[in-house]
C-alpha cells in the first residue's frame, strides 16, 4: 500500500505569526495533530505538532504569546505519495517523529501519521455478528 492510499488529504496550513492557540483551535476543529506552517519570508514548509504544542504549554508558556514559527520543526522529512507505507514507517522511525508532510510537484498534497499507516495495517474488524457464529 502507499503513502497516497493511507494518508489524509486535510492540510491544515498556517503562517508563522499564528500563536499555539490559534494552531491548536485549528487542530481540534479538524481532528487533526499537525498542521503544516508556511514562512513565505524563510521560504520553506515546517510543520508543527501537538506535541509542539504540548511541549510548550507544559513548561509554562503562554499558548496566546509563544508563536507557531517559534515551535516549528523546520528539519523536514516529506514523503512522495508514491512511497510505501513501509518506507514512510521507516522514516518516521529513523526520525522519532509522528508525521509526514507529503509533497508532490506542486507543494504539500497530505499528511501521513503513524495513526493512518496503523490504520491501514490492522486486520479488518470483524463484524460482532460474525464472532458469535
Amino acid at each position: 500500500m502507499l503513502v497516497r492510499d493511507a494518508m489524509s488529504t486535510v492540510v491544515l496550513t498556517i503562517g508563522p505569526a499564528h500563536t499555539l492557540r490559534q494552531a491548536a483551535r485549528l487542530m481540534a476543529a479538524r481532528r487533526i495533530g499537525a498542521a503544516v506552517v508556511l514562512d513565505t519570508d524563510a521560504g520553506g514548509l515546517g510543520i508543527l505538532t501537538e506535541r509542539d504544542i504540548l511541549n510548550s504549554v507544559g513548561t509554562g508558556q503562554d499558548p496566546d504569546l509563544e508563536t507557531a514559527g517559534t515551535h516549528t520543526t523546520t528539519d523536514v522529512v516529506f514523503a512522495a505519495p508514491s512511497w510505501t507505507l513501509e518506507e514512510a514507517a521507516e522514516a518516521m522511525t529513523h526520525g522519532g517523529f509522528r508525521h509526514l508532510i507529503v509533497l508532490d510537484n506542486d507543494g504539500p498534497v497530505g499528511i501521513v501519521s503513524v495513526r493512518d499507516i496503523i490504520r491501514c495495517w490492522a486486520p479488518a474488524r470483524r463484524h460482532p455478528a460474525t464472532l458469535a457464529g
